[in-house]
């Protein structure tokens, strides 16, 4: 057992005890059960966890397969080397992403129209570090190799502004492939910000998750790409998700009597009993008068049909049942089609 100690461990025991008394013994244990204390992280009751773990799982699957596809697009079109993976995904508060950028921080605002859903009003936002879109811009106009590293507070001038947006449309355009294994959703730049503080779309304190992408270009430089998107814009693509995933395991309700039938239990549906049907002359119906005997040509003692809806389902006697009128049913009828026309006839069963 590993809480029995052998022999030898003994002997080393008493000896550290006898060479250094037993105080030092005591500051020893107490180094080791703070050592062995279990470290829990903090937790914010006054800003809870919007979305779960499984959530947080989900974005980092769709930003994985957007970096993957990012680096292969960016090597293609801009002739670089680059290597761009996830950092991390987190659900944070928006100020918090407001106030790690500067002044002179330049923020695409990117529209998303999903199918069938329509444009949503809150937009997705994207921050690419200057080295890294200076870099591009040097390489889409025929420069060299070299890797241009610059401030993080760096201000694009009006002729780079032009240009960052034509880079920064590649970033944007190629997160409809990132996230197409979960929903078809298309992205369009909207607009270029230059002074964060000046987004008022979204609330300071409203939930957002940011995506941080580490590009690594040529192995001689670092560069990062923040995404954020807002909460309300989570929930909504998470709840398109969701409800694509209940139809793919099989909760169709083409797929589940079960479930039709516990839903259609209480439901009311009229029935009727029929007590025969006659054929009378425009006239003689013209002339028909309170007082007068319509013959239905059918026995007094004979069957009448039991309608559920405008299906005939039973057949039975008209009699009383504590004072009221009541129909006791005799005989269930069965529509069958014959030869696979809608014509069919029908077949009686005794209920006993």
């Amino acid at each position: 057992m590993a809480d029995v100690l052998s022999q030898s461990q003994i002997d080393a025991l008493l000896k550290s005890m006898q060479s250094d008394g037993p105080e030092k013994m005591e500051q020893s244990v107490e180094k080791k059960l703070e050592a062995e204390e279990t470290k829990y992280s903090k937790y914010d009751f006054y800003s809870p966890r919007k979305f779960t773990k499984d959530k947080i799982k989900i974005l980092n699957s769709v930003f994985e397969n957007y970096a993957r596809i990012l680096t292969s697009q960016v090597n293609g079109i801009f002739r670089v080397l680059t290597d761009i993976t996830v950092m991390e995904v987190q659900e944070r508060r928006y100020y918090e992403f407001v106030n790690s950028l500067h002044e002179n921080d330049s923020i695409t605002l990117a529209d998303v129209e999903i199918s069938d859903k329509g444009k949503n009003n809150v937009p997705l936002m994207v921050y690419v570090t200057p080295g890294l879109v200076i870099t591009l811009i040097n390489h889409m106009l025929g420069g060299g190799d070299e890797i241009v590293k610059l401030e993080d507070n760096y201000h694009y001038s009006d002729v780079e502004v032009a240009l960052y947006r034509r880079v920064v449309k590649y970033f944007v355009q190629a997160l409809k492939d990132g996230f197409s294994n979960y929903i078809n959703a298309s992205f369009e730049v909207q607009r270029i910000e230059e002074n964060p503080s000046m987004i008022q779309e979204i609330g300071l304190d409203e939930t957002v998750a940011i995506i941080l992408l580490n590009v690594d270009v040529a192995g001689m430089a670092v560069e990062k790409i923040k995404i954020c998107i807002p909460g309300t814009l989570l929930e909504f693509m998470f709840h398109l998700i969701d409800s694509r995933k209940h139809i793919a395991r099989g909760y169709s309700y083409e797929d589940n009597r079960e479930v039709i039938m516990d839903n259609l239990r209480y439901t009311a549906l009229p029935v009727t009993g029929q007590l025969g049907t006659v054929e009378l002359e425009l006239e003689t119906l013209y002339n028909l008068k309170v007082g007068d005997v319509i013959s239905m040509n059918k026995p007094k003692d004979g069957n009448v049909k039991i309608y559920v809806g405008r299906q005939p389902w039973f057949t039975g006697k008209m009699g009383a049942y504590k004072k009221n009128i009541a129909v006791c049913i005799e005989k269930q009828i069965y529509e069958e089609a014959e030869n696979g026309e809608n014509k069919g006839h029908l077949r009686q069963e005794n209920i006993n």
